[in-house]
């Protein structure tokens, strides 16, 4: 029963530790992610001083995900703050190795348990308040070590584990396992840290057993990315499985290289000043197999990063890349011109798809939707943009590069379309004021003609002329005209109330313009000689 009451004040303090530091020193955390990350060297050394400090490589892993999804961190720096996390979650071990086994715990941890109290009853939820709370479990962590050591003082006389001898990789696997299995029931990696060393400690396990114990903690840690998979966005999965690559390479590598990494913790023990301690033996080697496992994942990190971009993507992110622009077909410039204009007409799908969504002629589709298929048309267009680049530093015929300011002609068409759909979905007719019923038709019956222009603007596989495009927008512009002037006429007859009058014209505004946008971009797409493959893309099914 000691021993469950022991690792029961080692998870109670670690979680009021944690807790107590991340509100106390929250912003300060967010600002050292913001401005720690700009290199990956520099992202590194921000992993191991954070976690060290908070003592959770969980907490800093989850601040990670979430700074990677804002656009903060690329995927690359993300990577490097794992590195230094799993490096500065060691801390734990020293800190147990070095002062709560040798020092009288009792006589610092109590009255940091109780002046910790105080400082929470005292501050309440302020930031000192927060400090007490983090103070107080730094004591309950170490009064949870007092009471493991006296809980295992008599296990060695009753199961002499030490005479089972690490001597082959049956025993190396199934201490590994233990460790494992002791950081997944417990969800917390430095408190099954501080059980193994303590028990080292104890002379309870040797160092060889308490090395693969661990190893096996050290790869438990990665049960918590794995989960966090689970219907996780794209970037969360991908920083959750950096941690898992990371964990799983560095636990082989401390597997297979086991004595060697213990002969040389042994060889530099007096360098290192660690005596005779077994606990402070297999600190050093929890340590050293970390810096190993950077020193063997760094120069990878470039492969690791473009293998996770590659094996986790959503579909807009799919949608986001370039099909046809293959920079092996610059070499040939009319080639590339056509490749241009079949990248051109899937944006211009896109924008029309946005266009129909907006209008509600295709079913209703969340903002956030919308902000996902604009982001689409965006990565689109700035890949078209550099590939226009890439072709105006090649020879071509002056007709070739007469079309080159005309594709990216389109794209800016395309792109004012997205952006107006947009403005037109977040402002959409359900939220306007109510019109009389003779006023609403003669809007429906004007959304409607836009609907079926927006038809005529589709650029097909055989490259369609959208003459009927241009003689329907002409049209447009007179209904627009008339249905503007019986508006304002409703208006001055009170029929419908100013501010009202003004969102609703507004509103029209965005709808004109956007039927404007995408007729002249499919008339300059024709002009190109691009036709699109596959026709329109789905956009439907992407509303949510």
């Amino acid at each position: 029963m000691g021993t469950l009451g022991g690792v029961g004040l080692f998870l109670l303090g670690m979680r009021l530790l944690t807790d107590g530091l991340k509100i106390a020193a929250g912003r300060a955390l967010r600002r050292i992610l913001e401005r720690g990350t700009a290199t990956r060297i520099r992202a590194f050394l921000s992993g191991v001083s954070i976690t060290a400090l908070v003592q959770s490589s969980s907490a800093v892993t989850v601040a990670v995900i979430g700074f990677a999804n804002a656009g903060l961190l690329t995927l690359g720096q993300a990577v490097a703050v794992i590195y230094g996390s799993n490096v500065g979650t060691t801390a734990t071990g020293w800190l147990v190795a070095v002062v709560g086994i040798h020092v009288d715990v009792k006589a610092t941890a109590l009255p940091a348990i109780g002046l910790g109290m105080a400082l929470r009853l005292v501050g309440g939820g302020r930031r000192l308040g927060a400090l007490g709370e983090a103070l107080a479990g730094f004591g309950l962590f170490f009064l949870g070590i007092d009471v493991l050591k006296g809980a295992l003082a008599g296990i060695e006389q009753q199961f002499p584990l030490s005479t089972f001898e690490v001597t082959g990789w049956q025993a190396v696997i199934v201490f590994s396992l233990i460790g494992f299995a002791l950081t997944v029931l417990m969800q917390s990696s430095s408190a099954a840290i501080a059980v193994i060393l303590t028990s080292v400690g104890g002379n309870v396990v040797p160092i060889e057993s308490g090395a693969c114990l661990v190893i096996g903690a050290n790869v438990g840690t990665t049960t918590t990315a794995a989960i966090a998979v689970v219907g996780a966005t794209a970037n969360a999965k991908r920083v959750a499985m950096a941690h898992v690559a990371f964990n799983g390479m560095t636990g082989l590598v401390a597997l297979s290289t086991l004595p060697l990494l213990l002969f040389l913790v042994d060889r530099f023990r007096e360098t290192l000043g660690l005596g005779t301690e077994p606990a402070a033996v297999v600190a050093a080697f929890h340590t050293l197999f970390n810096l190993l496992g950077v020193a063997l994942m760094w120069p990878l990190t470039n492969l690791l990063v473009s293998m996770l971009t590659d094996h986790f993507t959503t579909r807009d992110e799919e949608e986001g890349r370039p099909r046809y622009l293959d920079r092996n077909v610059l070499a040939t410039p009319v080639l590339a011109v056509r490749a241009l204009g079949l990248e051109l007409a899937r944006i211009g799908a896109v924008a029309r798809g946005m266009a129909q969504q907006a209008l509600g002629r295709s079913g209703s589709v969340s903002l956030t939707a919308f902000e996902r298929r604009r982001e689409v048309i965006t990565r689109l267009v700035d890949a078209t943009g550099e590939f226009v680049n890439g072709l105006q530093g090649l020879r071509m015929s002056s007709e070739v590069g007469a079309k080159l300011p005309t594709a990216l002609r389109v794209a800016r068409y395309y792109t004012e379309a997205g952006e107006l759909a947009r403005s037109i979905a977040s402002s959409g007719a359900a939220e306007l004021d109510p019109l009389a019923p003779d006023l609403r038709e003669r809007v429906r019956v004007f959304e409607d003609e836009v609907g079926r222009l927006l038809e005529q603007t589709a650029v097909d596989a055989e490259g369609t002329n959208p003459a009927r495009a241009h003689e329907a927008i002409e049209q447009l512009e007179r209904s627009y005209h008339e249905l503007k002037d019986v508006l304002l006429q409703a208006g001055a007859q009170g029929r419908v109330a100013v501010g009202a009058l003004v969102a609703h014209l507004d509103r029209l505004s965005d709808v004109r313009r956007l039927a404007q946008q995408m007729e002249r971009g499919a008339q300059h797409l024709w002009v190109l000689g691009a036709a699109a493959e596959g026709g329109e893309e789905d956009f439907a099914g992407d509303a949510s």
